[in-house]
């Protein structure tokens, strides 16, 4: 069995003092959005018992889809970069940008440079690679496939959409072909949730259609997604059977917000070409802010199902 813990909306805290120049940007409507809302929930402590959690589950890989800064400010790109080297090996840690991580232009490549240890595909280790080069990227753990994408895109105020692109959309359709002829249960980590009115509009992902026709022709088990902070499952049509796209709460929302509290996905794959399993454990903060507990579980592919 491989287990596949998964987070999101990491959003670590707290803001860096910032320069007035640094606030004459999209950053000054974020800057007041934390203030009054965000600061009041995300708490520090809550991403670390989560993370104590999910390491008494021993899993084999963690996927991180996205939203670990806030402002993309370069302190913030800094100390991400400090916190992911705090877990273990960047060969067990997956992520993929949000758009807090390319929250100004300029921003992204600057996390994909500061976390390329954690967003680079089999072979490419030392390599320095462009955005553009490094999305979608293939990283094979033992008969699991995981396939980073990006939707992150500096949008301008008071919008948080995310794009997919053509380009992505043909080298996603390829791998997806190449790993299911090889053999391999796929992953697909993305930001922004692939479904049509699953968040308010200014939110959503620009190129759902073109990701449902990837999913549709290649195929894939499985795609995480972040951004909504809120733990949900859809569906999409694949090749041969539907897809589970599953969502997660962020990983620093402590009780007493409009949003669930924080949680993490414990996803148990087993089985073979034709024969999978995939079994989802959500674990979830209590009320108290001080214990972690098993809140809901099902089978998402069962052995032999179409």
């Amino acid at each position: 069995m491989f287990k596949l813990a998964h987070i999101s909306d990491v959003h670590l805290g707290p803001l860096p003092d910032l320069t007035l120049r640094q606030l004459m940007s999209k950053r000054i409507t974020g800057y007041v959005n934390w203030h009054r809302n965000r600061r009041k929930h995300l708490f520090g402590d809550t991403l670390e018992l989560l993370i104590d959690d999910i390491a008494t589950h021993e899993p084999d890989h963690l996927a991180i889809t996205g939203d670990l800064v806030n402002l993309a400010t370069d302190i913030e790109i800094e100390a991400a970069s400090r916190w992911l080297s705090t877990l273990p090996d960047p060969a067990t840690v997956s992520v993929v940008p949000g758009n807090h991580d390319a929250y100004v232009p300029g921003a992204i490549e600057k996390t994909c440079g500061k976390w390329a240890p954690w967003m680079r595909g089999d072979g490419f280790e030392s390599a320095t690679l462009t955005p553009s080069q490094t999305f979608p990227y293939v990283r094979i753990r033992d008969r699991v496939a995981l396939i980073g994408v990006s939707t992150a895109t500096a949008t301008p105020p008071f919008m948080a959409s995310g794009f997919f692109s053509d380009r992505q959309a043909r080298e996603l359709a390829n791998h997806l072909k190449d790993l299911d002829a090889r053999g391999f249960f796929r992953v697909v980590m993305i930001h922004h949730p692939p479904i049509r009115g699953a968040i308010a509009s200014y939110k959503r992902m620009i190129g759902i259609r073109r990701f449902a026709a990837v999913l549709h022709m290649a195929g894939a088990e499985l795609v995480l997604h972040g951004h909504t902070h809120l733990n949900t499952l859809y569906w999409l049509n694949g090749k041969q059977r539907r897809v589970p796209v599953v969502g997660i709460s962020s990983a620093s929302q402590g009780p007493g917000g409009n949003r669930p509290n924080a949680a993490y996905n414990l996803l148990e794959i087993d089985g073979e070409p034709g024969a999978w399993s995939l079994n989802r454990k959500r674990y979830s903060l209590g009320d108290d802010g001080k214990t972690i507990a098993l809140a809901h579980q099902d089978a998402l592919i069962n052995p032999g199902s179409a």
